[in-house]
């Protein structure tokens, strides 16, 4: 079987920056060794990051629900350390896909930007996806709607849940519901 892994927003500041999610940074460490004990696993890895510019849409100053993050070029929009290793040096592809990345608009899913969305379809194509595990950060934010617009834009069958490495801002609650619901 095909299988990508797919690393929702493993960036410092969803860790230990400005808007840190409790037990992101266990989770992403355990996701390191992961990808290790996992390598041949995976035809493809594909990191998704916020990529917002200073001035975004979400940051409370602008009127948004949070505070200032992942900001395009900066320490705390960077991948986590503990993970660029082990997913350099395994088997498989690498990409990393941005959202979030124009001012007015608030993308949680990286189905939503549009290049970005076309940069999945053609991986999926061209690889012969057949199972795409989900994990990263947070599980009920941006995890969740990358799993329903992908589930919405392909089927249900092709994403799998990778709860150990999906910390939540509310402890899994919305993530675990959603998941219930697809039997």
């Amino acid at each position: 079987m095909k299988r990508l892994l797919l690393i929702v927003d493993p960036q410092i500041d969803f860790i230990t920056g400005s808007l840190p999610v409790p037990s992101a940074q266990d989770a992403m460490n355990a996701l390191s060794e992961y990808i290790q004990k996992s390598n041949g696993e995976y035809v493809c890895k594909v990191v998704t990051l916020d990529w917002h510019p200073y001035n975004h849409c979400s940051f409370i100053s602008n009127g948004g629900e949070w505070p200032i993050h992942c900001v395009q070029h900066t320490v705390g929009a960077a991948i986590y350390p503990a993970l660029i290793a082990p997913l350099y040096t395994t088997q498989g592809e690498v990409h990393i896909l941005t959202k979030g990345d124009t001012a007015n608009q608030e993308e949680y899913s990286i189905f939503k930007n549009s290049i970005a969305s076309i940069q999945m379809q053609n991986l999926i194509k061209k690889l012969d996806i057949e199972q795409i595990d989900v994990c990263g950060i947070a599980g009920d934010v941006c995890v969740l709607n990358t799993l329903k617009d992908g589930i919405s834009n392909y089927t249900s069958t092709l994403f799998h849940i990778l709860p150990q490495y999906t910390p939540s801002l509310d402890g899994g609650l919305k993530l675990n519901e959603y998941i219930q619901t697809l039997g």
